[in-house]
């Protein structure tokens, strides 16, 4: 759990507050995707929870203990850190990058190695393979998956993410973003990323806090975020397409209902609404089969339209 109440951070020379009074509950096992325009705060407010920087005011506490009682080394030893710039050491191995935080805390080189081998294996990379390999040896793709193994080699309760997919081709970041996410839910930490990316936003956190100027204007589900906005502000910068990024969090098993496919194009129970109705617009048809619901489903389009119109007041 990480908890934030009244937390302020100004900048000597600047001319207002970088963070404003922030207050912010990220629950156990669940990942807060911080967003808002450039200069928002949304980093400050990262880095503060590691103690990068120094808050000047008010709280922060991570699974109940106050980062200020904390000594810094030993909190940052706690809490995975993945950076955009990846941040691995260059002269070292890809293994002996993953390893750098178990061995810091003295694990055995069994222990180690053994653990190196799990989270190369649990990002996708094999270790016999990309163990011995340097940092330069790798794609762009592999080396933020390097960083992410990294990160969660200590099994740290936490994990702080800061633009972690911003120096990825697009084509590699949506993968990167699907199968990163589907990790993270499945090993429960808890999550604070901060990206610029709306979609990536409403794609990988149970809550979307968007910030503006220092301080959190809404912070909220994705769904309830596209479909009650706080403000024109916050209408604006979701986006009048809020209807398709709402459809894009939403499976099409949710809408099925028994009923006769007939020769209808099929989809499966956890393709998103958006793919389903690009189905549905290809096909010229205006219902579709949904598989893997365990009986007949059809999904129609007059249910997929309905469900769009929700994410607009």
């Amino acid at each position: 759990m990480i908890r934030l109440e009244g937390v302020s951070k100004h900048f000597p020379g600047a001319p207002r507050a970088a963070v404003d009074g922030v207050d912010l509950l990220v629950p156990e096992g669940t990942v807060c995707a911080l967003i808002g325009p450039s200069g928002c705060g949304k980093s400050t407010t990262l880095r503060m929870v590691n103690r990068l920087v120094e808050p000047d005011s008010g709280r922060i506490l991570v699974n109940g203990t106050d980062v200020m009682s904390a000594d810094p080394i030993a909190l940052r030893r706690g809490i995975g850190y993945v950076l955009q710039g990846i941040g691995l050491f260059p002269h070292r191995t890809v293994a002996q990058n993953v390893a750098t935080v178990p061995a810091l805390l003295g694990w055995p080189r069994a222990r180690i190695a053994a653990r190196v081998d799990a989270m190369l294996d649990l990002v996708g990379l094999d270790p016999g393979q990309y163990g011995p390999r340097r940092p330069d040896e790798l794609s762009g793709g592999q080396r933020q998956r390097v960083g992410v193994a990294r990160a969660l080699a200590a099994d740290p309760p936490v994990l702080l993410m800061d633009e972690p997919f911003g120096a990825v081709d697009p084509v590699a970041r949506d993968r990167l973003q699907a199968e990163i996410g589907a990790i993270l839910r499945t090993l429960r930490k808890t999550v604070m990323i901060v990206t610029h990316d709306i979609d990536e936003a409403m794609r990988l956190g149970d809550q979307v806090a968007l910030m503006r100027e220092g301080r959190v204007v809404q912070a909220d589900t994705p769904e309830r975020l596209l479909a009650k906005p706080a403000d024109a502000f916050v209408a604006g910068f979701v986006g009048q397409d809020r209807a398709l990024r709402r459809l894009a969090l939403i499976d099409a098993g949710t809408l099925a209902i028994p009923g006769n496919v007939g020769n209808a194009p099929c989809v499966a129970s956890d393709t998103s609404l958006r793919d389903a109705l690009a189905v549905l617009l290809a096909s010229g048809g205006d219902r579709l089969g949904v598989t893997g619901t365990g009986a007949p489903a059809l999904l129609t389009l007059a249910a997929i339209r309905a469900e769009a119109a929700r994410a607009v007041p």
